[in-house]
């Protein structure tokens, strides 16, 4: 069953796999990452677009296998990271407030670049598993 769910999700990588180039070029755009990340140590309230990037990375991911749950840890990451709107108030917890939005765009980053890498990679699953191509099977709960 897990090897039939395998090779589902890396035929849909690779039909997806321009897409997700495209959406790994958003995110290394000028003003994407580099931008975002750099208005954490600005302490600017720009930074909180970083959330629209995470989600757009985790929806993209979602579609490879849409009946298929995520990893709750993932998906936890997502939602602490996602879920922030700027307040005043923020200025002065600037760190508890705003690296949750940093963690989880790099979680959600990591594993967009694993999947771009891996559906690029690979012809067929596996017998052993990289390391990153492993990581993309914990996401769909598939190890």
């Amino acid at each position: 069953m897990t090897a039939d769910i395998d090779a589902r999700l890396l035929t849909n990588l690779k039909e997806h796999l321009p897409q997700l180039r495209r959406l790994r070029g958003e995110v290394q755009y000028e003003w994407g990452a580099e931008d975002l990340v750099y208005r954490f140590y600005h302490c600017s309230f720009k930074v909180f677009g970083i959330q629209q990037l995470t989600l757009a990375i985790r929806d993209a991911l979602r579609e490879l296998l849409p009946d298929v749950p995520m990893n709750e840890r993932f998906e936890r990451i997502i939602a602490e990271g996602t879920e922030k709107k700027f307040a005043l108030e923020t200025n002065r917890r600037w760190d508890e407030e705003t690296r949750p939005l940093l963690e989880a765009f790099f979680h959600a980053n990591y594993f967009l670049e694993m999947a771009i890498k891996y559906g690029e990679k690979l012809d067929e699953p596996p017998s052993s598993l990289p390391s990153g191509w492993a990581s993309v099977l914990y996401l769909y709960n598939l190890r």
